[in-house]
């Protein structure tokens, strides 16, 4: 079928929906939307058989929905209407929610059911279950939808709230009133409910050394103490937060736009408060990557061993990996190697596993033309550590995303194992950037120069499937993040088990020895730099307009022609 994605944006959802389709046979194009003129004008042009929507902010117009069929993916379950169902669903602490597609009619998440899925809630931020949990529901209920619409058989089932299985209601908007914590009476459960229901957007208005700000994120900490909404301590650029029975870690903070101000953005908390943390004397409390592994304590990294195999987790809000995160990786990196295993697996638990260069920290530099230049260098001083490791045998386990440089890293790596679910951009084009990290190097390696051409080009997300058949990944496991994770340990301790591992690492060592013969690294990235740098000097280069867009949201003007298909 002709199928037409309508999407606020082409976010995480938006691009498995859209790989899912594809490699279903199916002619997928998609239209932002943009206004109602747009989605109309997209509409015409694209002449669909079906119309989905799997993330959409805003109503489909009445003449659209009234011509075409147009299914909604709405993330909450039969009977849940409102703008903020996920929101609520962390909020409230629910064990079960739902996703449900129904059709578009006049009033909002009112239409006849197409398919609904439940998942389990896992006590995590909004924005992580919406890219796991979700996002697994989600395509397993568009696909059924899409499944019996194209059977021509199946009838939708009417809204109907007399109905055993309807559980879900009306639900308001969850304005900052519902989300506001009251520091000397929530325990640390119901701060981290807020916090989590709350991470990605719209935050959780607060004040801080008398200004307001936006927390974003909650991690609980299970230690340190202090007076309850007093700030105790920070670490990697992440504070600490007594609550009356606790503490609480909050990764990233917003303020609050002044009026005729310069719009905000999230950046790391101690960035954003700056020296008031160290008037305050709030201290940098570290804690080591293996520690963490044994704690409930915030730690963008850990590290732990199952016998011959090391396991380096890291996970970055939101994927990005700034200078001093990278340096941060980089050094338990070293520390990793230098441990008596055979393999070294790397990667988080779930959730991203890197999209790069961190654009917000960049965007708020002094001089963000130098610190992309620093960035793109400590992530190349990583990817390099990578690459010449020759007495490990090294593993990318991509439970989550990864994208651009991010992807790149994980290419460094001897092998890439990915999650079903994942979905990998392999190209920079979007960003305006020529790419480094050794790109030039490692994909065309893995799929050949053609075919590195024509991922670099297209910029179209690929899913798992397509992935493992042209080489980009070695291995796919399926299942949920925790069935993913038992399988990469499995699969790991079978390679650290295999008789000819030896052999294998002893093999390596001559491949990365031939390869450096024939060209060496150093060149690989001194080609790619000489481009990044123009890319990032330039003030004419598109890169500059393209991130700040990117950092504060920005509405592109129409619907990107390498999507409309």
């Amino acid at each position: 079928m002709r199928i037409l994605l309508i999407a606020s944006a082409f976010n995480s959802l938006t691009q498995r929906v859209h790989v899912e389709l594809r490699e279903r046979g199916h002619t997928v194009g998609v239209e932002l939307a943009l206004g109602d003129g747009v989605v109309r004008a997209g509409v015409a042009r694209f002449r669909p058989d079906l119309i989905l929507a799997p993330m959409l902010t805003r109503a489909v117009p009445e003449d659209v929905w009234s011509r075409y069929p147009v299914l909604i993916v709405h993330p909450g379950p039969k009977g849940d209407r409102g703008p903020s169902s996920l929101d609520w669903a962390v909020h409230q602490g629910a064990a079960e929610w739902g996703v449900t597609v129904l059709q578009a009619v006049a009033e909002m998440d009112a239409g006849p059911i197409w398919a609904s899925v439940p998942f389990a809630v896992r006590a995590c931020g909004k924005s992580e279950l919406y890219r796991n949990e979700v996002a697994d529901a989600a395509v397993e209920a568009a696909l059924l939808a899409v499944e019996r619409f194209e059977s021509g058989w199946y009838a939708p089932e009417p809204l109907d709230y007399g109905q055993w299985d309807v559980t879900g209601q009306l639900r308001p908007y969850h304005a900052q009133e519902f989300r506001r914590i009251d520091w000397d009476r929530d325990d640390t459960a119901t701060v981290l409910r807020k916090l989590r229901a709350a991470d990605s957007q719209p935050g959780v208005l607060d004040v801080l050394f008398g200004r307001e700000y936006f927390l974003h994120g909650g991690c609980a900490e299970d230690e340190l103490r202090g007076r309850p909404g007093e700030l105790i301590a920070s670490r990697d650029g992440a504070v600490c937060r007594a609550t009356v029975d606790g503490a609480v870690w909050i990764p990233q903070l917003r303020p609050r736009r002044e009026a005729g101000g310069p719009p905000a953005f999230k950046l790391p908390a101690a960035r954003v408060l700056g020296p008031a943390l160290v008037l305050a004397g709030v201290p940098e409390v570290p804690v080591s990557p293996s520690a963490a592994a044994g704690r409930q304590t915030w730690s963008e990294l850990r590290y732990r061993e199952e016998g011959e195999v090391g396991y380096l987790e890291f996970a970055f809000p939101g994927g990005a990996m700034s200078t001093a995160q990278c340096r941060r990786l980089l050094a338990a990196y070293r520390t990793a190697v230098a441990r008596p295993t055979s393999v070294l697996v790397l990667g988080p638990g779930r959730d991203f596993f890197s999209n790069g260069i961190h654009l917000n920290v960049i965007e708020a530099a002094a001089d963000p033309a130098e610190e992309s230049w620093a960035n793109i260098n400590a992530m190349d001083d990583l990817v390099e550590a990578v690459l010449t490791t020759t007495d490990k045998y090294t593993v990318a386990a991509l439970a989550g995303n990864a994208a651009a440089g991010g992807l790149m890293l994980a290419l460094a790596a001897d092998e890439v194992w990915c999650r079903a679910s994942a979905v990998l951009n392999p190209h920079y084009r979007l960003m305006g950037l020529y790419g480094s990290e050794y790109w030039t190097y490692t994909l065309p390696r893995r799929v050949g120069a053609e075919q590195a051409d024509r991922l670099t080009a297209a910029a179209l997300p690929v899913g798992a499937g397509e992935a493992l058949a042209i080489g980009l990944v070695d291995r796919v496991g399926t299942g949920d993040s925790t069935a993913f994770r038992r399988w990469v340990q499995e699969q790991a301790a079978g390679v650290a088990g295999s008789g000819g591992l030896a052999a294998g690492l002893l093999a390596k060592k001559q491949r990365r020895a031939d390869d450096e013969a024939v060209k060496p690294l150093a060149a690989y990235r001194a080609e790619e730099l000489a481009r990044m740098r123009h890319n990032f000097l330039d003030p004419g280069e598109s890169y500059h307009q393209l991130r700040r867009a990117f950092v504060h949201k920005s509405c592109p003007d129409a619907t990107p022609a390498h999507l409309r298909g």
